[in-house]
């Protein structure tokens, strides 16, 4: 299902409990939630959740924006809803090409942003280069982060429970916990 754009929302499940959750991809704690992610819709059942992924970009992790951009861009591609998750998934297998050490310093210092989206186009093996400039990308990162900010979104991840922020939510929790958070 596309949105009005051409993109793919990054929405999995069709259940009553609203779990939205806010991530940025190079974030380490991102990380550790976006691997529970799948496990927990399908412990949780596509028929009782609705999982959103919305992306939040945060200027201390350095190259946010243009790593953000090119995973909504992916949501233009066929498939894009998948396209998109498996860049996720290889902006966090391979976190240390996509991050600076302690926020300021490393490689990545000589990195440009098309440096970037060459390695997620090696990583993810998706051509991203047109997609990347498409105007409704540009779009959909504004309303990313328009409705994080509208609901107080400050750092990732953040789960939101049925439209509210909830902070029992932690990235080291289990599966488990977070279902249990859910009844």
């Amino acid at each position: 299902m596309m949105n009005a754009r051409g993109l793919a929302p990054l929405v999995w499940g069709e259940g009553p409990v609203l779990f939205e959750i806010f991530l940025e991809p190079t974030c380490p704690f991102s990380n550790k939630a976006l691997k529970k992610l799948k496990p927990f819709l399908h412990a949780m059942g596509e028929g009782s959740v609705t999982v959103r992924v919305y992306l939040h970009v945060q200027p201390w992790h350095m190259f946010s924006a243009v790593i953000t951009r090119a995973i909504l861009a992916a949501s233009l591609l066929p498939d894009g809803r998948d396209a998109a998750w498996k860049m996720l998934e290889c902006v966090a297998d391979h976190r240390d090409e996509f991050e600076f050490h302690h926020h300021s310093s490393g490689a990545n210092m000589d990195a440009t942003p098309h440096t970037i989206l060459k390695r997620l186009e090696n990583y993810s093996g998706f051509s991203l280069t047109d997609v990347f400039q498409d105007e409704s990308v540009t779009s959909e990162l504004k309303r990313h982060t328009r409705y994080s900010r509208q609901n107080g979104i400050h750092v990732s991840p953040t789960i939101m429970l049925n439209g509210l922020i909830d902070n029992r939510f932690s990235s080291d929790d289990t599966v488990e916990k977070w279902m249990s958070y859910c009844k």
